[in-house]
């Protein structure tokens, strides 16, 4: 009896084609990250329970996957940023610091599968760790990096938002809320979604603020503008609180390194509603927004955390870092159908048809092309030539080579352009110029396309 083939729910599996386009953008990011001088790191999937659930409690520790094996208590990682911090309170005497990492990993979380939601998926993340201090320089460079990552996967539509959570702290410290700011954030978090009218009424009737002042933070909120125009309306609340203060400082700070760092101004804007996590950022936040899909949510956040470490060491270790939910990302550029499939590539660069019985000189060409770097496949099953043709192109291999009998005695290749149907018979030189040019021509298209 056979056993029915399935894929559980909250895993996804891509075909050949998609799979092929998600290789294009996780190269794309790490050839970026590199650019900033990030090194590469892969951490173990599986981690000791007490080390993974060092902090505990909360909503991670019920979606966690935790089993035993013998006597060993073990948990599959949820996130990357944990095993980072193991990482380096472990490698900490051979680091040099400050230490930046990128990391392409699989992490999981038993939460209820649902459109967008997995509980396999990829995350990217790059963080800077400082040993005792990190200059506030770090916080304006992770955006900018930001940036360039979604500019060079093709993506035009989207803003980075920025804010600082000592800003927010000490506004609330300045209204003596500081021992609700936490339930307020959290509530002004819901203004996307149930509008301001409604986070005002939660303000007061839930929180129990009073009228003047839940109208003072939904003030102090609804401040837009140019970032220039946003910074000004911040210099009337300076002098009140030392953190305020020294937030208005690292925002102005951050604002004027991202111009210098290139990124346009249309690209990134203040929004003092941004808290993110309330208990781990401390400083510079960040969320990132596809402006003709506000409804997806951030599709990248992260920021400035005071110490990365503090469950496995007293190092101080100050970081600041952003998260890609890639396997989500995917989904909705998807989705959305804004992957363009025409840069996913393929498997093969070139398909090598041997026309003659003795295979010989079809290896020996497919040889040489390959230490030319040039990805080759050499087709030797037995199939008529239409399928042969036909395999090519649902393949989306870019040439086609065909060797006979005439192409050996004269030294020549017979080559086809499948996408523009031009067929050449040149040496093998030049035939190889043609393909790395057309490789070419094809690697500068970006993954994503089909914006407004």
């Amino acid at each position: 009896m056979k056993v029915q083939p399935r894929t559980l729910s909250g895993f996804m599996e891509l075909l050949p084609r998609e799979q092929l386009i998600m290789e294009r953008i996780m190269q794309t990011l790490r050839e970026t990250y590199s650019s900033y001088g990030f090194t590469p790191l892969d951490t173990p999937v599986i981690e000791a329970s007490e080390v993974l659930l060092a902090k505990g409690g909360g909503e991670t520790e019920k979606q966690i996957y935790r089993f035993t094996k013998g006597d060993s208590d073990l948990s599959l990682r949820f996130d990357l940023t944990v095993p980072l911090a193991k990482y380096v309170a472990l490698h900490y005497g051979s680091l040099t610091f400050p230490f930046r990492r990128y990391q392409i990993g699989k992490v999981y979380r038993g939460e209820r599968a649902q459109r967008g939601r997995f509980r396999e998926f990829y995350q990217a993340d790059i963080d800077i760790i400082g040993d005792g201090k990190l200059d506030v320089t770090n916080e304006a460079e992770i955006p900018a990096i930001i940036y360039q990552t979604f500019s060079r996967l093709g993506l035009q539509r989207f803003r980075i938002l920025v804010n600082n959570r000592k800003i927010l702290n000490g506004f609330y410290a300045i209204l003596n809320l500081t021992e609700q700011s936490g339930d307020i954030m959290r509530t002004v978090d819901k203004l996307d979604k149930i509008g301001a009218e409604k986070v005002a009424g939660l303000l007061t009737e839930e929180l129990g603020l009073s009228p003047a002042a839940a109208e003072k933070i939904m003030q102090f909120i609804s401040i837009n503008g140019t970032n220039a125009e946003v910074l000004a309306e911040l210099d009337r609340y300076t002098g009140k609180n030392e953190l305020f203060d020294a937030g208005r400082a690292e925002l102005e700070t951050v604002v004027k390194y991202l111009s210098a760092f290139g990124v346009p101004e249309e690209y990134f804007a203040v929004d003092l509603t941004i808290a993110r996590g309330l208990d781990y950022y401390t400083g510079t936040v960040y969320e990132t927004a596809m402006l003709d899909h506000p409804e997806i949510g951030s599709i990248c956040s992260g920021g400035r955390y005071d110490n990365l470490a503090e469950y496995y060491t007293n190092k101080v270790l100050p970081g600041v870092g952003i998260s890609i939910g890639l396997t989500r990302l995917f989904y909705v550029l998807n989705e959305q159908k804004m992957l363009n499939t025409e840069a996913a590539g393929a498997s093969a660069d070139v398909l090598i048809l041997p026309m003659t019985p003795d295979l010989a000189p079809a290896i020996s060409l497919a040889s040489r092309l390959r230490e030319l770097g040039i990805r080759v496949q050499l087709y030797t099953e037995k199939k008529k030539f239409n399928a042969k043709m036909n395999y090519a192109d649902r393949q989306g291999i870019p040439y086609v080579i065909f060797l006979g009998d005439d192409e050996i005695a004269a030294k020549l290749v017979s080559c086809k352009d499948m996408a523009t149907g031009e067929q050449t018979k040149l040496d093998f030189d030049q035939t190889y110029m043609r393909i790395v040019k057309g490789l070419e021509q094809r690697q500068s298209a970006a993954v994503i396309s089909a914006q407004k």
